[in-house]
């Protein structure tokens, strides 16, 4: 097995390569991003000042200049208290697909309410929510939740427009997160709208579909700038859950992405169990590059079982209404890809040129061009 000398990429994700030191092409992408934004430099807080002084003079008489997509995690909830040190004046925006921890939902309230921010929430009708995650389970495919990252995107844009915002901000740090690999996963709103045509039971109303017009229609038409703050600053997860406890009484959800229900069920036992996918390697890596493990660490992490929490599987079990025999079937069913099914990515592919233009304006977030318009 050949890991990347610098993080724990090994030979078996999607797309990697490695040079002549044995340093793999993700760690090349990283550092280009860190020289692109000047992460943690001078020229990155310069260039943050800069845009944080174009929101403010945008959003002049409008009464939010900036919508901050929240989940009650650390990331997103910490770019809110940023937000408004930098005396912005956001509106927090959450999609709510109904599996969220009870944890997550009194961060949010936590950290709005501490802040004195206004939250706009989209509560999408629990029994839509079910069909779909359980389309996605009996599709077998790897993408569980991919519905929501969908939604999410599609909730944000739509405040963005009803209030007349400019700017949406995501707390998403490479640095801390990492990117991952392309190839990995796959979602776009076409591949969500033929798995649920496929294999759910019930039409969907209030699940906030992302087609390719709409989304263009956002970038193109309502030119809504979407800015990641915190690829441009010295960000520091441990430090950031510090202050947000200190400050709002936020609380810890134990781990990347667990502060919901239906994104731990797919990374803690749809991925492993199903695609012998450990995600973990994403965040550990990204840990690696930034010095805060050692590679030796990592690893030893990396290669220690995280056995699956039966409660979780339970409670997905009775969300999808599946019984045991039946989730015990779907497990051990054929597996599909997002290539069985109708996708927007040539398209993507297609108009790579376009979506290059619109990345370097802020229009279409990088990570989405380096994803998803380049072929596999």
């Amino acid at each position: 097995m050949t890991i990347c000398s610098r993080c724990i990429y090994d030979q078996t994700v999607p797309g990697i390569s490695f040079d002549t030191d044995g340093v793999c092409n993700f760690c090349h992408q990283v550092a280009g991003l860190v020289s692109r934004y000047g992460t943690g430099m001078p020229s990155g807080k310069r260039r943050l000042e800069e845009i944080l002084s174009e929101i403010r003079s945008a959003g002049v008489d409008r009464r939010y200049d900036c919508i901050v997509g929240v989940s009650g995690g650390t990331d997103s909830s910490y770019l809110l208290m940023k937000a408004v040190d930098w005396g912005l004046r956001p509106l927090a925006v959450h999609y709510d697909n109904t599996w969220n921890s009870a944890t997550a939902t009194q961060n949010i309230r936590k950290v709005t309410s501490a802040l004195r921010v206004d939250l706009a929430t989209h509560v999408l009708d629990n029994r839509e929510a079910d069909d779909i995650y359980r389309s996605f389970f009996l599709a077998g495919v790897q993408e569980f939740d991919a519905s929501t990252d969908m939604a999410y995107v599609q909730v944000i844009r739509t405040a963005a427009a009803r209030y007349g915002v400019k700017f949406i901000l995501e707390g998403h740090s490479f640095v801390a997160e990492g990117l991952s690999p392309l190839g990995s996963t796959y979602v776009d709103g076409c591949y969500v709208a033929d798995v649920h045509r496929r294999f759910g039971r019930i039409a969907v109303q209030t699940y906030p579909h992302l087609t390719f017009w709409r989304f263009m229609s956002w970038v193109l038409l309502y030119r809504q700038r979407f800015i990641r703050p915190l690829w441009y600053i010295d960000y520091s997860k441990e430090l950031a859950k510090r202050e947000l406890a200190e400050r709002t009484g936020w609380l810890d959800y134990g781990g990347h992405h667990l502060e919901n229900r239906a994104t731990a069920f797919g990374q803690t036992v749809n991925r492993p169990l199903r695609f012998g996918q450990d995600l973990r390697n994403l965040t550990l890596a990204a840990r690696v590059r930034a010095g805060i493990l050692s590679r030796a660490e990592a690893l030893r992490e990396y290669r220690t079982p995280r056995p699956p929490d039966p409660r979780l599987i339970a409670y997905a079990k009775k969300r999808m209404g599946l019984k045991d025999a039946e989730f015990d079937r779907a497990m051990v069913a054929p597996t599909r890809t997002f290539r069985d099914f109708r996708t927007y990515k040539k398209r993507f592919e297609r108009l790579r040129p376009l979506f290059r233009v619109l990345a370097d304006r802020d229009l279409v977030p990088m990570s989405f061009y380096l994803k998803y318009c380049f072929p596999l």
